[in-house]
């Protein structure tokens, strides 16, 4: 796989990564959980918004340091997405890291989220 570039993704053409781009942008400009709800629910199908949620449950858990399987038996996602999951954590572009410390963060600052 390659790398991303400048906002867009892996083998993403130059319209593709203009997209990924300004999808991010707007990202930016929510203000809220509930109006980045509202705009997840808007943009995605139901089975793509669950997918999502299954994944960062799947990177919260990981963190923590739950093994796979129970990761799989307590929510039911597949050992192959908590395996991907994983390999993002710890090769994957820094996203799901990045967020992760800011919510550990927070949380010491006892924000509340």
């Amino acid at each position: 796989m390659g790398a991303i570039k400048a906002g867009g993704a892996r083998g993403a053409s130059k319209n593709e990564a203009r997209h990924i781009r300004e999808l991010c942008h707007a990202m930016l400009l929510l203000d809220s959980p509930d109006s980045c709800r509202r705009f997840l629910t808007d943009l995605c199908t139901p089975g793509e918004l669950t997918a999502l949620a299954d994944r960062w449950a799947v990177a919260r858990q990981l963190e923590r340091g739950v093994p796979y399987r129970k990761i799989h038996d307590k929510t039911g996602v597949s050992t192959a997405t908590v395996t991907r999951v994983a390999r993002s954590l710890e090769r994957g572009e820094g996203g799901y890291r990045a967020v992760l410390a800011r919510l550990n963060a927070a949380k010491d600052k006892d924000v509340d989220l």
